[in-house]
């Protein structure tokens, strides 16, 4: 069941960009972070202050079904808005990986889980490494898995 309410593009406009070509596509396009070449998949959650929907593309890291949603935002001293609108709304996210989006239960992994997904998040996009070494705050891993 795709999730419903007023969509409030995000106030980054390469985000917005981003974000319209891959829908607009069905991901046929939009489909790498910028000029990375590195995958990605659209992120929608509700906010957990205005209700509105917000979509985020995300380096794509599936494994087995499940993706893992690293919050790095580049290593800044603080989490990405998205994050806590996953944490707070673990049940009003859809994933966009490919033409259709499909709901998912977002979770926050901690120690062992959290330590294979890391690797598998660094070899999929190596800068997490780096931005993990920039910031004093453990950069959290939330697991998407299907509904």
């Amino acid at each position: 069941m795709a999730l419903e309410g007023e969509y409030e593009p995000s106030p980054s406009q390469w985000v917005r960009d981003q974000v319209a070509l891959y829908e607009r596509t069905g991901g046929r396009e939009g489909n790498t972070l910028l000029d990375t070449g590195q995958p990605i998949i659209v992120v929608t959650s509700r906010g957990r202050r205005t209700g509105k929907l917000r979509k985020n593309p995300v380096m794509r890291v599936e494994h087995d079904g499940e993706y893992a949603l690293v919050a790095s935002k580049g290593g800044a001293p603080t989490h990405p808005v998205w994050y806590y609108n996953l944490r707070d709304h673990p049940d009003e996210v859809t994933v966009q990986d490919g033409p259709e989006p499909f709901d998912v239960h977002v979770r926050e992994v901690t120690g062992e889980e959290r330590r294979v997904w890391w690797e598998r998040a660094v070899a999929a996009f190596p800068p997490y490494a780096e931005y993990q070494q920039q910031t004093e705050r453990l950069i959290p891993v939330l697991v998407a898995s299907r509904r």
